[in-house]
Order: structure tokens, then C-alpha cells, then sequence
């Protein structure tokens, strides 16, 4: 049988250990939300770029390669061209990876990664924090792009998942984190 204990009964470290708990929840939830209400303010992520710049039919293209699916945009320009952030965002990553080359990767506005791949160059000036608009680098082909026409391949993934996205095909329960960047500049 087990026996309740009032609240009157309880003692001051229990109830203070919930008060803590219930403030650590609320805390969370508000950054949570806050994260979500951060307006995005995007910007194309190569200046002086247009929707004539990119393929609108890329995102989500199969097949494609290693990956099986284009789960982004390739935004084409001149080597060299400012890659700047789409919007402001706390940078999670700065460096080279196998298939993206020079990448950066930016936690933005509704909780949304945004990642740079096949940077000619990384502009380690721009900080921890960055606005929109502020330069990461520049258009090249880095990675697995090498020897082709200088671009920024640039995909957005949501770190909340939308059911809704995902469908039956190839990879299709991945479409619920990976937003078409596309959408964004329209």
C-alpha cells in the first residue's frame, strides 16, 4: 500500500527540487518558443544571385549520386562570389568535409540548419554569430564538386520534423527535414 504525502509533509530540499525542475521546464519551453518566433528576414545565400541562378526542379532530384536524392539547391555563380548567411544564426560548423568540401553550417531562426557545401573559401572572420547578409565565403567547388561549374549547394533542414512532408518514395521519410530552399526566395 503506498501511502501520499501531503505537501505540508514534504520536505524543504523536495520542494525545492520541484520548483527547480518546474523552472528548468518553463525555461526551455521558452527558448523553444522564442526559437520559432525569431523571424528569418532569408536572403539568397550568393549575392547578387536570382531564381535564374538555380534549377528549381534540383531539390529532392533522384538520383543523385552517393546521396540518392538532391536534398538542396545548387545555386551557380562565379568563383569566388560572396556566399553570405541566408539569415541570421548561431554557427554550428566551419570546415571541410569529404563530399561538401568547405562548408559552414548556421543554426537559424525556427530551429532550421542551414548548410553552405563546396565553398571555395571560408571567411573566418565572420564569428560565432552571424546576420544575414553577413559573408561566410565564397562560390567555388570544393568536396565531391571538384572539377565542376563553381556553385554553393545549399540545403535547409529543420531540426522539428513536419510529417506531413514525408512521402513513399525514395527517402521519403527524410522529406520531413528537409525544407526546398528554393521556396524561401520566391
Amino acid at each position: 500500500m503506498t501511502q501520499q504525502i501531503s505537501d505540508s509533509e514534504q520536505t524543504a530540499p523536495t520542494r525545492k527540487r520541484g520548483r527547480l525542475v518546474r523552472r528548468i521546464a518553463l525555461a526551455i519551453a521558452v527558448v523553444l518558443l522564442a526559437g520559432f518566433l525569431i523571424p528569418e528576414n532569408a536572403v539568397v545565400p550568393v549575392a547578387g544571385a536570382t531564381a535564374a541562378d538555380w534549377n528549381e526542379e534540383s531539390f529532392w532530384y533522384e538520383p543523385w549520386g552517393a546521396s540518392g536524392v538532391h536534398k538542396g539547391i545548387d545555386i551557380f555563380g562565379e568563383r569566388g562570389q560572396d556566399v553570405v548567411a541566408s539569415t541570421g544564426g548561431v554557427v554550428l560548423f566551419r570546415g571541410n568535409i569529404s563530399r561538401g568540401g568547405n562548408v559552414v553550417v548556421v543554426l537559424g531562426p525556427r530551429w532550421r540548419i542551414h548548410y553552405y557545401a563546396h565553398l571555395e573559401e571560408i571567411d573566418d572572420d565572420a564569428g560565432l554569430w552571424v546576420s544575414g547578409g553577413t559573408r561566410l565565403g565564397g562560390v567555388g567547388d570544393s568536396g565531391n564538386a571538384a572539377g565542376k561549374q563553381p556553385h554553393l549547394h545549399y540545403t535547409l533542414v529543420t531540426i522539428f520534423p513536419y510529417p506531413w512532408l514525408a512521402t513513399s518514395g525514395t527517402q521519403g521519410w527524410k522529406r520531413m527535414f528537409y525544407l526546398d530552399p528554393a521556396r524561401r526566395f520566391r
